[in-house]
């Protein structure tokens, strides 16, 4: 018989790259929350970080949960370009699902035009407002969404205290 699973135990793992990333290993998904100003810079990190992940690992599904945003600083036409990198950059790969979730207009605005910019693209981006949908919709759990885990450390090679 095997030990009960611990209810407060870190079910995801922390990511090299932008800060707030999670890899939850047992549902295939990444899930990054950004906080502060989203800017075109904040947009360019990521899309950076998600080229060199996805160089290296098979595709999995992601969410982006948009709710902790300050202030959104983004240009349009810099996430016209981002939409534009992204669906070249992964062309030829599996399809993958991208969940964005904002409950605030501002953000929900930005997340439904990025799901309309990546229609006709191996990145099946969907908006929600609600964790629920985004949960069914990406086949996690819904508790996982709300990233209230412990994350774990991740695995280096580094003694450094």
């Amino acid at each position: 018989m095997s030990p009960p699973a611990e209810p407060s135990g870190a079910v995801s793992k922390t990511l090299p790259g932008p800060p707030f990333l999670r890899h939850y290993p047992a549902h295939h998904l990444i899930a990054w929350q950004p906080l502060g100003m989203l800017d075109d810079d904040m947009l360019d990190q990521i899309a950076e970080w998600l080229v060199n992940i996805e160089k290296a690992s098979v595709p999995f599904k992601r969410f982006v949960d948009l709710s902790r945003l300050t202030a959104v600083a983004v240009r349009t036409r810099h996430l016209f370009e981002f939409s534009r990198r992204r669906a070249e950059e992964f062309a030829g790969m599996e399809p993958v699902r991208a969940g964005l979730f904002c409950d605030d207009w501002v953000g929900f605005g930005i997340a439904l035009l990025y799901e309309s910019l990546m229609k006709n693209t191996p990145i099946k981006a969907q908006a929600f407002r609600d964790r629920a949908g985004a949960a069914e919709w990406l086949g996690v759990p819904a508790e996982i969404l709300t990233l209230k885990d412990q994350p774990a450390a991740p695995i280096t090679t580094s003694t450094r205290e």
